[in-house]
């Protein structure tokens, strides 16, 4: 990953930035010198990353709290920045747990917003700079839910497959104009919601700096990657 910066830089933008797996992302890429464009809804913990990186490794950093259910506003953050934008992780997720029938209209709206509608659109945005520029990267995070339907969380599964299946498209074409594309479909992974809400680690379970990790090491060696030798 020595060329890691002059491939992907010099900014990154992060979306779903505040902490967890999105936290674990911003790390990585500030230490590999990427400035960092961080999105998150939630602004304490994004403001709180976002000093705490700034400080540790000497980048500059551009936080935005926004609600990515909205892609307007969001389009219309990042197309007020006089920035050159090498690398997009996509990491926000919606995901409600419940059965289909119980779950109501407003949540299965934005589970197709954030998880679908929000990172399609960015990527067009992105995108069309990067293979003008001929070089860049798009990390969009699925699931290994994404790989069949699950029972209380059926339309966030479908969601991940949507990412996973958008990534191995645009991987093939992307390729000829320099930009790389990975979809990473992740398993269990210790953030601070996934141990609010388990008692206990599932088969496979990795700490959210090793999924990054991963996900950042496969960029332009496949369209999908699986982090974790049980997964």
């Amino acid at each position: 990953m020595r060329d890691f910066k002059n491939k992907y830089g010099p900014w990154a933008l992060v979306a779903g930035a505040s902490e967890g797996l999105g936290g674990a992302f911003a790390e990585k890429l500030a230490q590999l010198g990427l400035n960092l464009i961080l999105v998150a809804r939630r602004s304490d913990p994004l403001y709180a990353l976002s000093a705490h990186l700034q400080e540790k490794y000497g980048v500059q950093i551009v936080a935005q709290s926004l609600d990515l259910s909205d892609f307007e506003a969001a389009k219309q953050f990042v197309t007020t920045l006089d920035l050159e934008i090498g690398l997009l992780v996509y990491n926000a997720a919606y995901a409600p747990i419940g059965y289909f029938n119980e779950v109501p209209e407003k949540d299965l709206d934005n589970i197709v917003s954030v998880n679908v509608r929000t990172p399609l659109l960015l990527t067009k945005l992105l995108s069309t700079k990067m293979i003008a520029n001929k070089r860049g990267g798009i990390v969009l995070m699925s699931s290994l839910a994404g790989t069949q339907g699950s029972p209380k969380i059926a339309t966030y599964a479908a969601s991940k497959a949507f990412l996973m299946i958008l990534a191995e498209g645009l991987w093939s074409e992307m390729e000829a104009y320099g930009v790389d594309v990975v979809a990473c479909c992740a398993g269990a992974i210790i953030t601070p919601g996934y141990q609010n809400a388990q008692s206990q680690k599932a088969p496979g379970t990795l700490e959210a700096d090793q999924v990054a990790y991963e996900a950042l090491h496969a960029l332009g060696k496949g369209a999908t990657i699986v982090p974790g030798f049980t997964n």
